[in-house]
């Protein structure tokens, strides 16, 4: 299974994902937590210490990589077929959560259309590898529409778009929507983050009538999740946050076997 978590900055994508990888890996699936957020957070949010966060070398900026992975000897020629297991048994890292973590990094290059080889290798990575049963990747998407853009998250099972009950969360989930059916993302989901049990709530699923797609989950501020992100510390693995997410969970292993 691959799950991608996407949406308006802000809203909370690395704390879904971390609690997400976080619940798979107590489950006792094999999983791959992969950060491609051009500012990752998401090792601290796995447990990961500084002193380890700062040791990863992001895959999309480590030249030496790039260059073996897409030279050709052709100077503006790049090869784009290569494996990708590789660089998971080489590069995955793991976190005090459970999951092992990939950092991709950032790619800098202008346009949805990029052939550049460090997005060709961040291309290939998150499309073609290969989940079997009792395996699970979940994909921390940097906030807005650039991944979708590049269609690195093509290939994945099921897309979780957060908003926070604002219009303009909102107005993002619709655009992330439309680019995610052209993708062809089979499933397509919207999850309330940081919501007020209030206002928000009903904001949220007014949203998710207006896109007309589900809601299917209602994640709310949580003074705990708040504290650890200052602290620079592990999603919690309990309390509130932690309980809706592992019903969200059920709910989409549920649907998945269908």
């Amino acid at each position: 299974m691959k799950l991608a978590v996407s949406g308006k900055g802000g809203v909370g994508k690395t704390t879904l994902a971390a609690s997400l990888a976080g619940a798979l890996a107590r489950r006792g699936y094999a999983t791959l937590a992969i950060d491609a957020d051009p500012a990752p957070n998401l090792g601290p949010a796995l447990g990961l210490e500084p002193t380890a966060v700062d040791a990863i070398v992001p895959i999309g900026e480590d030249e030496e990589l790039v260059a073996a992975k897409t030279a050709t000897g052709y100077a503006g020629v790049y090869n784009l077929s290569f494996p990708v297991d590789d660089l998971v048994r080489s590069r995955a890292v793991p976190t005090p959560a459970g999951p092992d973590l990939i950092v991709m990094g950032t790619v800098r290059a202008a346009g949805g259309g990029c052939t550049c080889p460090s997005a060709a290798v961040v291309r290939a990575l998150l499309r073609r590898l290969v989940v079997g049963e009792r395996q699970a990747v979940v994909l921390d998407l940097e906030a807005g529409l650039e991944h979708l853009g590049r269609g690195t998250a093509a290939g994945v099972d099921l897309l979780l778009v957060l908003v926070d009950g604002s219009a303009a969360a909102c107005r993002v989930a619709g655009r992330i929507m439309s680019l995610a059916k052209e993708l062809g993302i089979p499933r397509i989901a919207l999850v309330g983050s940081r919501v007020d049990p209030e206002g928000g709530e009903v904001a949220a699923n007014a949203c998710a009538r207006r896109l007309g797609i589900p809601l299917v989950a209602l994640l709310l501020e949580d003074p705990a999740i708040a504290l650890a992100g200052r602290e620079g510390k592990a999603v919690p693995a309990d309390g509130p946050t932690a309980t809706r997410v592992e019903a969200l969970l059920d709910r989409i292993l549920q649907e998945a076997e269908a």
